[in-house]
């Protein structure tokens, strides 16, 4: 077992400048420690640039995967102080309590949610379930879907203003970038945070295979003059057994997303995912294809092997903060706070001991 890092003045080099890295980066600088972010791209070059923004734990929850919940739920519970520090030291991130909506389509989409659903209240989580006029009296415009839940404490982000608000920051507190793509970790000055997502498992041969790139497409739109808002609620749907997200911003603008499948580094937005998105949300929001289609964007998540992200030591001064698949920016804030607290010498929140690299060797072992 490596020796415990000193707190003091002494170097941090976070790998990834996406919201876990300059989240980590910031929170470290806060510490007074002299920190540099190494990406080619930082804030706009990952997929935290191209996320929905949902802060979501109840609603990403299934059976199998209560360590996730755990997790989530610990770091949704930070989300409001994280926000008004943030808001603070760099720029409001925009945070949105607005909560959720989950819909079902047809009556097969209904029985997943009568699943999750159940799984809820067996956890004792707090989920409205709603026929399907409830559903369209909560949010008008949205079609005639067979069912719903409402979960009212689930919280949004504008993922854009939080980037820029870490950003800046972290500037604020004295954190230096620098544009390079790392090949390996040779003559880094450390603690080193390994926090590039798909691209880590290139970085360390304890993540090399237990690190995925996973693409998604996402879609930006925004309401013309003579139609209907998108709801004032995160929209979760499950049309004929695809999921779909839509997500308002401030703005006006809606976030539709997004699709998920496994094609490598592959940035390429696609006809096809295009399609599906857009005819997923009409079937939801008929409305929607009378929107100015502002955008359309591809980014690569960073999986893991368990759905659990990847979070402590893989080496001596080495952490691992990354493989957080969908849940990036719900968990940026316990990430932060559980890394700060290794470089200090102090023990990180309960709820990360699950997601600890560990657990590779274990199971490697069985």
């Amino acid at each position: 077992m490596s020796a415990k890092v000193i707190p003091g003045k002494e170097d941090v080099t976070v790998v990834g400048g996406g919201v876990i890295g300059l989240s980590v980066a910031w929170r470290a600088a806060v510490l007074g420690r002299r920190v540099t972010v190494v990406d080619p791209e930082p804030v706009r070059g990952g997929a935290s640039w191209l996320a929905g923004g949902m802060l979501a734990p109840v609603t990403e929850a299934w059976p199998g995967e209560e360590d996730v919940l755990r997790l989530g739920e610990a770091s949704l519970r930070q989300w409001p102080k994280f926000a008004r520090d943030l808001t603070a030291d760099g720029a409001d991130p925009g945070l949105a309590e607005h909560g959720t909506l989950v819909l079902a389509f047809d009556s097969a989409d209904a029985g997943y949610l009568d699943v999750l659903a159940g799984h809820l209240r067996a956890l004792g989580r707090d989920a409205r379930t709603l026929t399907g006029r409830e559903a369209r009296r909560l949010a008008p415009g949205v079609s005639a879907v067979r069912s719903g839940l409402h979960v009212q404490g689930d919280l949004a982000v504008d993922n854009r203003k939080l980037l820029t608000a870490l950003a800046e920051a972290g500037a604020r507190r004295g954190v230096e970038f620098r544009r390079a793509r790392l090949e390996s970790l040779d003559g880094v000055p450390g603690p080193v945070v390994l926090a590039a997502g798909a691209w880590t498992g290139r970085l360390h041969p304890r993540l090399a295979n237990a690190v995925r790139p996973l693409k998604g497409e996402i879609l930006r739109l925004r309401p013309r003059r003579g139609c209907l808002p998108p709801p004032p609620y995160t929209v979760r749907a499950i049309v004929e057994g695809k999921p779909i997200y839509l997500v308002p911003r401030a703005d006006g603008e809606v976030v539709l997303g997004a699709t998920q499948y496994e094609a490598g580094y592959d940035e390429a937005v696609t006809a096809r995912g295009v399609r599906e998105l857009l005819e997923g949300a009409e079937r939801i929001l008929p409305g929607i294809t009378e929107y100015e289609l502002v955008e359309t964007a591809a980014g690569l998540r960073a999986g893991s092997r368990d759905a659990l992200p990847y979070i402590g030591e893989v080496g001596e001064g080495v952490y691992a903060a990354t493989g957080h698949h969908r849940n990036g920016l719900l968990m940026a804030p316990v990430t932060a706070e559980a890394v700060v607290a290794w470089l200090s010498g102090e023990a990180p929140p309960d709820e990360v001991t699950a997601a600890s690299p560990a657990r590779l060797v274990e199971k490697e072992r069985v």
